[in-house]
């Protein structure tokens, strides 16, 4: 069999440097180069994506719907990593490991939306609980999360390296204060939830890494922390990217803290359960360039082409 060949739409941003960085190990894999030059010519870019077996949208949400429209080869499969379609009629949603149906739905589609970072966290915790029954779906969910300055792309990247700003940026600044996160969309629908969460994100001045986290009333909700965290373990068990952690384990953290770096440059996905009889924090920590991101994207792209879902991510 020959190799696939792959373009990168939007290669120079956070998310295609690091797809192109992934795909380059690959043997399997023949990565289609665009002029930088012509990286923004609508024709040079449809050559491209036409003669590709994948596309990876890399692009702002209006680039990425512009990109769709260029397609005109039925075989040619595209994964966006964008806002544009995560919630659109058409388009499987890529996480694998909430359900065989989602597994299903991206092995046999030509189009896959590739999940937010935060989204990711906060529906692999979410979908199970109210798949289960444990959660109902018109229930009031709060979620924080706090992540890497490496989500914003390069434009943000550039404020939070840049020393003039050393002193205005060293401390972890809550952000999106209009409670209208771009994310909110998705991880309503797809976590079955019946209303938006409360979504309060905060940015840290470190560069990659995310802890997203969900507190309960474990009372009100007729279950334990136990319970919850018993579930995950039935849930995920057969999952290779997901690490459902013992419970109450913060003892074993350095100074009892949480952090949020630890699955950095993994496609690893942990979950962790905090509590008791009364309430539990339920928290997913992940890279948000990673299982966040890229890593995500050639996971998708690996149940798509009917390959390990693990090649190139171990």
């Amino acid at each position: 069999m020959g190799k696939f060949r792959v373009f990168v739409d939007g290669q120079e941003g956070t998310t295609g440097l690091e797809i192109n960085e992934r795909l380059q190990k690959r043997s399997d894999v023949e990565i289609l180069k665009i002029d930088p030059a012509k990286r923004k010519d609508a024709g040079e870019r449809a050559k491209f994506i036409n003669q590709a077996d994948v596309v990876f949208l890399c692009l702002p949400d209006a680039a990425s719907k512009e990109a769709v429209t260029l397609v005109d080869n039925p075989s040619t499969r595209i994964i966006d990593g964008s806002t544009a379609h995560r919630v659109a009629e058409g388009w499987a949603y890529g996480i694998p490991e909430l359900s065989d149906r989602h597994r299903r739905d991206i092995e046999k589609a030509k189009r896959v939306s590739n999940p937010g970072c935060y989204s990711t966290g906060f529906i692999m915790l979410m979908y199970p609980l109210i798949k289960e029954g444990i959660v109902p779906a018109d229930h009031p969910v709060t979620c924080h999360a706090v992540t890497g300055y490496s989500g914003g792309g390069r434009g943000l990247i550039e404020i939070f390296e840049a020393d003039e700003n050393n002193l205005k940026l060293s401390s972890p600044s809550f952000y999106s204060l209009n409670l209208s996160h771009k994310h909110l969309p998705e991880m309503q629908k797809h976590s079955g939830l019946a209303h938006s969460p409360i979504f309060t994100p905060i940015i840290g001045k470190y560069y990659r890494g995310m802890t997203v986290a969900i507190p309960l009333y474990t009372e009100k909700l007729k279950t334990t922390a136990a319970e919850i965290n018993s579930l995950y373990s039935k849930y995920y068990k057969d999952q290779r990217f997901v690490k459902v952690l013992p419970m109450n384990i913060q003892d074993s953290f350095e100074w009892g803290y949480l952090n949020a770096e630890s699955c950095n440059y993994t496609n690893n996905i942990e979950i962790l359960v905090f509590g008791d009889d009364r309430q539990a924090l339920i928290a997913a920590r992940l890279d948000n360039l990673g299982k966040g991101a890229s890593g995500a994207a050639i996971q998708n792209m690996n149940i798509m082409l009917g390959l390990d879902e693990a090649c190139g991510l171990t």
